[in-house]
C-alpha cells in the first residue's frame, strides 16, 4: 500500500503544535548565548525529544531562507550536520519526501547517517513559518551502503515573528532522532544538546552573513 505522505506530514505538524503549546516536563540541559536546550522522554520512541529556543538577529524571512527544506537550499552550506539534502519526490507545493545525509560526528564515534523524511512547510496567519518532518520509507530510497539509516520522529522548527521587532525571530525547534546503529546512550545524550547549540550558533552566523 502506498504511504499517505501528506497525512503523515500533517500529523508531524500537529505534533509540533502540541509540543509548542505544552510547557510541562521539559528539563534544561544546555544553555548558550544563542539557545536554551531542554529535553523530556519521547512518547514516540525509546529516546528523548529535545527542544531548542533562541532569538535570532534577523527577520523571520531571512531565518526561513536559511533553514527551509528545499533542494539547493542554504542549509547544506551552513549546517555542519547536513552533508547533502535531496528531494526524492514532491508530493505537493508544501509537502515533499527528502533524503538527508550527515557526516561522521563526535570524533567519528558516530558514523555517517542517512534519513528519509516527509517534510511539510506551513505558514500561519501571524507570519510564523513551520517546517515539520517525520521518517518514511520511499521506493526510490532504499538504504545505501556506507550509511547507517537513522529515523527522525516528528520534529521541526518554528520561525516566530518577534512583536514590534522586525529584525528578530524566535526560533523554536524540536529534535527527536533515533540515530540507529549501536551507540552508547551516553554518547547520544551528550551529542544532541551539543549539536543543537551548534545548530543555533551556525544559523546565527548564516543569517548575519545573509544580511551582510
Amino acid at each position: 500500500p502506498a504511504m499517505d505522505y501528506a497525512g503523515l506530514a500533517e500529523g508531524a505538524a500537529e505534533k509540533m503544535e502540541l509540543y509548542r503549546r505544552d510547557p510541562d516536563g521539559w528539563r534544561g540541559c544546555r544553555r548558550t548565548s544563542e539557545v536554551s536546550v531542554s529535553w523530556r522522554p519521547s512518547a514516540e520512541f525509546a529516546g528523548n525529544v529535545y527542544r531548542g529556543e533562541g532569538i535570532l538577529p534577523a527577520s523571520p524571512e531571512d531565518v526561513w531562507e536559511c533553514i527551509k527544506p528545499v533542494a539547493g537550499g542554504r542549509r547544506t552550506k551552513w549546517d555542519q550536520n547536513v552533508k547533502d539534502f535531496e528531494v526524492i519526490e514532491a508530493i505537493s507545493d508544501t509537502v515533499s519526501v527528502c533524503r538527508t545525509t550527515t557526516p561522521s560526528a563526535f570524533m567519528r564515534i558516530i558514523s555517517p547517517r542517512e534519513f528519509v523524511d516527509v517534510v511539510l512547510m506551513k505558514e500561519y496567519e501571524d507570519g510564523t513559518m513551520l517546517s515539520a518532518a517525520t521518517n518514511v520509507e520511499h521506493p526510490l530510497c532504499s538504504p545505501q551502503p556506507n550509511f547507517v539509516r537513522g529515523f527522525n520522529y516528528p520534529c521541526g522548527c518554528f520561525c516566530i515573528p518577534f512583536p514590534g521587532e522586525p529584525n528578530k525571530t524566535q526560533l523554536l525547534s524540536f529534535f527527536q532522532t533515533d540515530l540507529g546503529g549501536y551507540l552508547p546512550q551516553t554518547v547520544v545524550d551528550s551529542f544532541f544538546p551539543a549539536n543543537i547549540a551548534g545548530f543555533y550558533s551556525n544559523l546565527t552566523k548564516a543569517v548575519k552573513a545573509l544580511k551582510a
